[in-house]
């Protein structure tokens, strides 16, 4: 669905990404797990457009993203989710919602407003609320919820569990269960294998701007070793 192909990026003169790889499977839910600066935003945005990749390939589902402008990419149906929220604090959670709202897509889940409110209840009974009058869990639904009125085909979530409290990160992980079981594909970055677990499928681990390790989770659960050397604060 979604491959980044040896992929170079970076800020300026300081280069974090180098021949990054990555693949996410069709309906998956795959983690991006890596410590703090190791390169996983810088991927996602690579991927968005929001920075430019120097070389390298990003393929989505055939289309050669590399180059395009962030709402182009939007228009094939990938829907990002960035780590500060970019919620409009001065909007309505409804008002939000219609502000990312895009038309179906015949090759995508259709979501109305009925059916994100069933996803996330807690927004349904904040309608009139103010993005800045709400918790950092809530306006983390709402960042979610306002994606996925775009109808997206795959959606990027760039630490979506950070800072939440743990009712919020259960709430959260369920969501992130229903848009697989939709047929979403789905990839996160996560510096924190345990919340991981809590929906990823596989696990891809990137360690100075370069994958080192792509497997289930399964099988890093299992090597004690490789969480220490990789993973471990």
């Amino acid at each position: 669905m979604l491959e980044l192909k040896r992929i170079n990026a970076g800020y300026g003169r300081a280069q974090i990404l180098f021949d990054f790889d990555l693949a996410l499977r069709r309906g998956e839910v795959t983690a991006l797990l890596g410590r703090n600066g190791a390169g996983k935003s810088t991927a996602l945005k690579a991927t968005m457009g929001l920075l430019p990749a120097l070389s390298g390939e990003i393929l989505f589902d055939g289309h050669n993203l590399r180059g395009l402008e962030p709402f182009r990419i939007s228009r094939f149906g990938l829907g990002y989710v960035p780590e500060d929220r970019r919620i409009f604090t001065d909007l309505t959670v409804m008002e939000n919602l219609e502000a990312g709202r895009q038309p179906r897509r015949a090759d995508a889940p259709y979501w109305t407003l009925e059916r994100l409110f069933e996803l996330f209840p807690n927004l349904d009974r904040m309608r009139g609320r103010r993005g800045g009058s709400m918790s950092g869990g809530e306006q983390q639904m709402l960042a979610i919820a306002r994606t996925l009125m775009g109808n997206p085909r795959t959606i990027l979530l760039d630490e979506p569990f950070e800072g939440l409290a743990p009712v919020i990160v259960d709430s959260v992980a369920r969501a992130i269960r229903e848009l697989k079981r939709e047929g979403l594909s789905v990839l996160l970055c996560e510096q924190n294998p345990r919340f991981a677990r809590l929906v990823a499928d596989r696990a891809c681990i990137i360690e100075k701007g370069r994958l080192c390790h792509a497997g289930t989770l399964a099988g890093l659960d299992a090597d004690p070793a490789l969480r220490e050397r990789y993973l471990a604060a």
